[in-house]
């Protein structure tokens, strides 16, 4: 049973920065249990309000439905401060039968991830939300993002609909929508910046109503990742735009150099600080040595 009812999951994550662990995997890229396990020790050290289990950063694509039950169980087995979130993806079935699992793994909310490959039309965009928050009692936190570009209607019919649908996150960078769900919903939803390194848009993002954002720095360096999030929450203008210049845009040159080193960057971070997740997996790819030599010297002084 959930530690947190739909309106408590919605306001602690609302409250702090939000953590995206990596899923660690050995040399076979077998799942790595007690990398995992370790890392998740690290992290409660520091200043995360909500951890979520094998979402984009920690591979969800990448792996099968029986590990993202299995990273989620761990997840919610050393993670007991704060909320657990688990994902759900794919087909409508499929995300059905993965939030169920996520619930059985003891998970206290569900990340519905976009569906699989095919256009979607809103009224079975919303069809598909309402399949998953209708078999769950967690509540739903839904990613607009890729083919789930959520029409504002759409939002408005499951905000009425369905009191377990409690978060929007942002992956789209959709500014009229953003501002115009919390003129319309304020504090019914939590909004979560989710553009990748959200950390480039948190302080705009926080005029539109986003509290948080899905930070995955928050891997390698945690503690700058919480300072960096307390800057933006002051609007200390100054202090955000001098981590940027500093770190987050020399950062977003090595990780704009290939298609999918949003996640491959943060496990190439980990290695960095001594602290190895191992490799990504296909369809991925890590980065190139020299690429790594760069990201570390970067790491440096962050980490």
């Amino acid at each position: 049973m959930s530690r947190f009812s739909p309106t408590e999951l919605r306001d602690a994550l609302g409250s702090g920065l939000l953590s995206f662990p990596v899923t660690h995997t050995d040399a076979e890229l077998n799942l790595d249990e007690n990398g995992l396990r370790g890392h998740l020790q690290h992290l409660r050290e520091f200043d995360a309000t909500g951890l979520f289990a094998a979402g984009g950063t920690g591979e969800f694509f990448c792996l099968t439905p029986a590990e993202v039950e299995r990273v989620v169980q761990i997840s919610a087995e050393e993670v007991t401060e704060v909320p657990v979130v688990g994902p759900a993806g794919y087909g409508t079935g499929i995300a059905v039968e993965m939030a169920q699992a996520a619930d059985r793994a003891g998970a206290d909310g569900i990340f519905l991830l976009p569906p699989y490959l095919t256009e979607i039309d809103q009224e079975g965009l919303y069809a598909h939300v309402a399949k998953v928050c209708s078999t769950t009692e967690l509540g739903v936190v839904v990613y607009h993002r890729a083919n789930a570009k959520f029409h504002h209607s759409t939002v408005d019919r499951l905000v009425a609909d369905f009191d377990n649908f409690i978060g929007f996150k942002d992956g789209i960078g959709d500014i009229d929508l953003m501002a115009r769900l919390y003129a319309t919903h304020g504090d019914r939803l939590v909004y979560v910046g989710g553009l990748p390194t959200a950390e480039t848009y948190a302080l705009p993002y926080l005029e539109l109503g986003a509290t948080t954002y899905s930070s995955a720095i928050y891997n390698f360096a945690p503690r700058w990742a919480g300072e960096f999030y307390q800057s933006v929450r002051n609007r200390d203008r100054e202090d955000v735009y001098r981590r940027l210049r500093e770190f987050v845009l020399p950062y977003l040159e090595i990780r704009n150099r290939r298609s999918g080193y949003a996640v491959s960057i943060v496990k190439a971070g980990l290695q960095a600080v001594g602290r190895p997740a191992g490799s990504v997996r296909p369809p991925l790819v890590d980065l190139t040595e020299a690429e790594l030599a760069d990201l570390t010297d970067l790491v440096k002084k962050v980490a």
